[in-house]
């Protein structure tokens, strides 16, 4: 049986390595005490846990620095903080998004037999929260949840040309632009000019740049104050998918954009914010 003392330096007693999935689970112990009894003292934690009252301290302590708990100063005990409620005030947004825009994914995948996305652009990535499939899809991936690149996919480049320098600066200054295939956009000059084009087109377009044999277009979605929020994209394979020799395609697909905008408050013209 491990002592306190392992377990308060974060040893993880079955594998012997640093615990820090070990600190995650703890701190997230925390956080359920805290909502279930409402507050709670460092004793109080500290007996439920099973663990030191420093260590509960130091849990408290980084909980404490992100605004996801506070003390209060009059009986001293700890409650949960304003940093919960702003990060659960991103989902209903998402899952807004994502059931309006279902329908309409649903039907633009059954009118032109290929794979429809739809995406938001997190943590320097663009990440899908969900897919339909057209008939004649030949591959049968699921894209939801996955995090791809911005500056190598459809829906990447309308997302990024949605921001503006100084964001696209911080964003792509993070996480780089690496080559994913040899038609990957990898000079910032380049993209800066594409995403020009993007801006004022009003779609996004990749060739075999995130995967060889894969062709895609995107258009964005706005919000009701004529902010991207998201986008939508259209996705086959490179020997039969063409977007830009296919006008049709790329008209439905933005008004699939527009149906889905306007479900989510947007009254405004066919332009991408920002740029």
């Amino acid at each position: 049986m491990a002592s306190n003392n392992e377990r308060d330096v974060g040893v993880d007693v079955e594998t012997g390595q640093q615990g820090g999935v070990q600190s995650v689970d703890r701190a997230l112990a925390v956080l359920e005490i805290l909502a279930r009894d409402g507050h709670a003292g460092v004793s109080d934690i500290a007996e439920e846990m099973g663990i030191h009252k420093s260590t509960v301290s130091r849990l408290l302590g980084s909980l404490v620095s992100r605004e996801m708990v506070y003390q209060n100063s009059e009986r001293g005990k700890y409650q949960l903080g304003f940093g919960i409620l702003r990060l659960a005030s991103s989902i209903p947004g998402r899952l807004g998004l994502v059931r309006e825009a279902r329908p309409v994914l649903e039907s633009l995948a059954e009118e032109f037999k290929e794979t429809v996305n739809l995406a938001v652009l997190r943590s320097g990535y663009a990440v899908n929260l969900d897919q339909a499939m057209g008939p004649s899809t030949l591959a049968t991936f699921d894209w939801v949840g996955s995090l791809t690149p911005l500056h190598a996919t459809s829906s990447g480049k309308v997302l990024l040309a949605a921001l503006s320098a100084e964001e696209r600066d911080r964003v792509l200054g993070g996480i780089g632009m690496p080559a994913r295939t040899p038609r990957t956009i990898t000079d910032r000059n380049a993209l800066e000019a594409e995403l020009l084009e993007v801006a004022r087109s009003g779609y996004g377009i990749v060739r075999e740049e995130f995967e060889i044999g894969l062709n895609a277009a995107a258009v964005p979605i706005f919000n009701h104050l004529g902010t991207v929020i998201g986008a939508v994209s259209v996705s086959g394979p490179a020997f039969r998918f063409d977007p830009e020799e296919a006008p049709v395609l790329l008209e439905g697909l933005k008004q699939a954009g527009l149906r889905i905008s306007a479900k989510m408050g947007y009254a405004g013209p066919d332009r991408m914010a920002g740029g």
